[in-house]
């Protein structure tokens, strides 16, 4: 079987998305842009107040969310965590509010929406012959983070679906608007990681986020917020094979400027080891620097922790 080329064909607008049973999706799709035309102070209250709710309303994530906090931050009260949960739903929906900039606007007003700091290291190792691996978390702000560099450099990546194929096409499109022109391609995870590798050999930044749970097969236990966390130790693989440096990196929304900073970090330094277990330790650690630069806007209301330790309870409570 050859490796496969790109799914891009997969992201682009067909006929069907217009089929009747996703006819509700594209009114509520109509009407949210249609208030993406009001001024952004009005946008990030309107955000702002829609996230106070939604708190409310959602006691599944709400729950998940205050359990992530209590064992990442056990020095916390449990008012401090709950107050941290509500600030983390406020920041979801108000950046939920702002993914029009991504998906429809000129590049010049993306731009103008986001502050880059540390990209200069792109150029640096790129310069040097090295591979760049960029590592990125499931914040709010994710979306302005993978425009800030696809808009400017070839770059490639693991996507995920989503069920809804209306919202799946508007995700893809807005990720790959920018770096279409690069060359930038999309991977599922059916496709493994030989495309991925071939893509970045060959000069293209590699977008990656590595920090859900998926399970443990292939997976290690390795601290996060000194809670074991089942992780797959592919980076460090993936370093190696493509004689990559690894950047973390994260993006966070300023309510003040009303822009988001998007921080690339210092390269990890030696890395890989050649050790799965210390290479996902040392990731781990990597993401925990960046969640610290914003802790609200991390997305807390997915269940890292699912997979235990064996011999160890769950930590989430069934629905």
């Amino acid at each position: 079987m050859s490796v496969k080329e790109s799914n891009l064909h997969l992201y682009r607008f067909h006929p069907r998305l217009l089929h009747p049973r996703h006819w509700l999706t594209w009114l509520g799709l109509i009407v949210y842009f249609l208030f993406t035309l009001l001024p952004m102070p009005v946008i990030d209250w309107v955000g702002f107040r829609l996230g106070e709710t939604a708190a409310r309303k959602n006691r599944k994530r709400f729950n998940i969310a205050r359990t992530n906090l209590s064992l990442c931050f056990p020095d916390r009260t449990e008012q401090q965590i709950d107050d941290l949960v509500i600030d983390h739903f406020r920041a979801q929906l108000r950046s939920a509010m702002h993914l029009f900039i991504v998906w429809s606007r000129p590049v010049f007003v993306v731009r103008a929406r986001i502050i880059r700091e540390g990209f200069e290291q792109l150029d640096h190792y790129r310069r040097q012959g090295k591979q760049v691996i960029v590592l990125l978390t499931h914040s709010v702000g994710l979306d302005f983070a993978v425009a800030s560099v696809s808009m400017d450099y070839p770059t490639n990546g693991p996507y995920k679906p989503m069920r809804n194929t209306v919202i799946d096409f508007m995700f893809t499109h807005g990720r790959t608007r920018f770096g279409a022109r690069f060359g930038g391609k999309l991977f599922t995870r059916d496709d493994g990681l030989r495309p991925l590798i071939r893509e970045t050999r060959a000069g293209k930044v590699l977008v990656y986020l590595a920090d859900e749970d998926l399970g443990m097969e292939q997976a290690v236990f390795a601290p996060f917020f000194g809670v074991p966390k089942a992780t797959i130790p592919v980076l460090g693989r993936m370093a190696k094979a493509c004689n990559a440096v690894v950047l973390p990196c994260v993006s966070c929304y300023d309510p003040k400027l009303r822009k988001y900073r998007v921080k690339m970090f210092p390269a990890l330094a030696d890395f890989p080891s050649g050790d799965d277990t210390t290479d996902a330790a040392a990731m781990n650690r990597a993401i925990e620097h960046t969640i610290l630069e914003c802790p609200q806007q991390y997305l807390w209301t997915f269940r890292y922790f699912q997979t235990r330790p064996a011999g160890q309870p769950p930590v989430y409570k069934s629905a």
